[in-house]
């Protein structure tokens, strides 16, 4: 009767308020908040990500030790390999992300991708083994090129269902996804150090072959890991409707097409609606001009709905914030190459007999990652929290524009310690001995490594969650991609950048910024330029994230 029905509905609404929208477990069924997702399911996939970054940089951190040494390149040439190989790492995630988000899902493009990684950590195992040979180099480079196409399906795609694992609509849960995105980092860098910490040591002193055997079994392991939460996982509902890439690339084709037919003649979204325009249709009047006309005007044009021209502004807003971030990508090239270089010159001696290995320093990177994440969760989130009304402290783009700055400061204290090395040789007479040792701790470079490390704690984990959480639903893994983009090509812009600045500065006879002879090289002025780029680009930065209005209302 009366009271069975009550009770009966009792039971059953805890049940419709616990299910998760737009999400299913692995069999396509509704999920509950109680029993999927969350830190349990997410703990699965940091896991992997600890592994693969290991994996990962197992062989990007000494990658160029290998080039010169069993292969036989010249620092030239072998600098150029790693240059190139890292770029095109760091851009492979789109093609990943692509596949992922229309035709295959996240997860098993993970799978995919996993079994890629494996199969390419043992061929470059195999070829690491072989004597010196024209089959060496060639299956060590296709090995080599086999890992960037599996870290570009699987980076992204491993960071976005992790994300997935929090509900953003749900207030706890989304706290718990803005702090996913720092213990994210945290498991990372972990990685990172450890690899840091031993593999480099195995590679140089005992085994190539041993150095890259680890990482595929690491990886092997990995697979394992994530196999074995598939069923607690949330999956994202991949539409039946067409492909996200192919609507937004249908918006602006019909633009264009319309906007040729009689732009003036259109009115736009909010005109057709008698409604003022917000500050989101005055930036993108062409499109809301070309595509949303009444029904008397459809004729002249193709008209795409409502929902699609938002979709398609969505992901155009993101392209300055994008484009501002590229001088932080060009620092973000330098810590591997001539911060490495300078430490090379300076007094390494740790105790009598032992010297540091300069590329070491790097650690120093990690271990400043490590230590600033949980301060920043859990001391900092809350205080700025209780004065900001933030979920997250600060919001999204105020933490990229943060670490921007530190990128600043960070150039600026390694040029001022590039001037002291500089001084330091003068004072010595160790202008004309390349090969000395300068009398200089090279301890004097921990500060810009950490002020690195502070700087990477704001923006990349930022731009992790802000491209994330920007892009519509359906492509979030090419939101993380977007991440990894700049990346890539702040690389490439690296090297072209010091290509410029090497034949302007060894113009007419006269000594290079980048001499051989770091004595006589001014790796000083390169700093002070790249300070001095970052500071443009955070001006421009600021100047387009004061103006971005974020796409959803849960956004934090």
């Amino acid at each position: 009767m009366a009271t069975s029905h009550e009770e009966s509905l009792e039971t059953q609404t805890p049940l419709i308020d616990d299910v998760v929208d737009s999400a299913v477990d692995y069999k396509g069924h509704p999920v509950h908040r109680s029993t999927s997702g969350g830190w349990r399911s997410a703990s699965f996939i940091i896991g992997v990500e600890v592994a693969e970054r290991f994996a990962y940089y197992g062989i990007s951190s000494n990658l160029i030790t290998f080039l010169t040494g069993p292969l036989g390149q010249s620092t030239v040439t072998a600098a150029e390999n790693v240059n190139i190989w890292s770029g095109t790492s760091f851009l492979f995630p789109l093609l990943g992300a692509f596949v992922a988000d229309s035709f295959l899902g996240r997860y098993r493009t993970i799978i995919v991708a996993s079994l890629l990684y494996i199969l390419g950590l043992g061929l470059l195992t195999v070829s690491a083994l072989l004597t010196s040979s024209e089959l060496q180099i060639v299956l060590f480079f296709f090995s080599l090129y086999l890992v960037a196409v599996a870290q570009g399906g699987h980076k992204p795609c491993v960071q976005a269902l992790g994300a997935d694992q929090f509900d953003g609509q749900d207030p706890v849960e989304c706290k718990a996804k803005s702090s996913f995105f720092n213990w994210w980092y945290f498991g990372m860098n972990a990685g990172i150090l450890l690899t840091f910490s031993v593999l480099t040591y195995i590679q140089d002193n005992l085994s190539w072959g041993l150095g890259f055997g680890i990482p595929c079994v690491v990886m092997v392991l990995a697979l394992i890991i994530f196999v074995s939460g598939t069923r607690t996982y949330r999956y994202s509902i991949q539409g039946e409707e067409e492909s996200p890439f192919v609507r937004i690339g249908k918006v602006f084709v019909a633009a264009l097409r319309n906007w040729r037919t009689s732009p003036s003649a259109i009115p736009s979204e909010e005109e057709s609606r008698g409604t003022l325009p917000d500050q989101r249709s005055e930036q993108f009047k062409f499109l809301n001009k070309a595509l949303l006309a009444p029904d008397n005007l459809k004729k002249k044009g193709k008209v795409c709905t409502i929902a699609e021209v938002e979709e398609a502004k969505a992901v155009l807003r993101l392209f300055p914030i994008w484009a501002t971030c590229l001088p932080y990508s060009i620092v973000f090239a330098q810590y591997t190459t001539f911060f490495t270089k300078q430490g090379a010159t300076m007094d390494r001696t740790i105790v009598p007999g032992f010297d540091i290995p300069a590329a070491s320093l790097q650690s120093f990177i990690c271990l400043a990652i490590i230590m600033i994440i949980p301060i920043y969760d859990r001391i900092f989130v809350p205080m700025a929290r209780a004065f900001t009304r933030e979920p997250s402290g600060i919001t999204m783009l105020q933490r990229i524009g943060t670490g921007m700055f530190f990128s600043i400061i960070s150039m600026v204290v390694a040029a001022l310690v590039e001037m002291k090395r500089l001084q330091t040789a003068k004072d010595y007479d160790l202008v004309d001995l390349p090969s000395a040792t300068i009398p200089m701790s090279i301890w004097w470079l921990v500060p810009q490594y950490c002020l690195y490390g502070l700087a990477d704690v704001f923006t990349i984990v930022g731009l992790q969650e802000f491209l994330y959480d920007q892009v519509p639903n359906e492509l979030r893994s090419m939101g993380i991609a977007l991440y990894l983009s700049i990346l890539g090509v702040g690389n490439f812009l690296s090297s072209f950048l010091i290509s410029i600045i090497e034949e302007a500065t060894s113009w007419g006879g006269h000594t290079s910024w980048f001499s051989d002879n770091l004595n006589l090289a001014h790796l000083d002025y390169f700093y002070w330029l790249l300070a001095a780029l970052c500071g443009v680009g955070l001006l421009a930065y600021m100047y387009f994230a004061k103006s971005y209005i974020y796409n959803r209302a849960s956004t934090i």
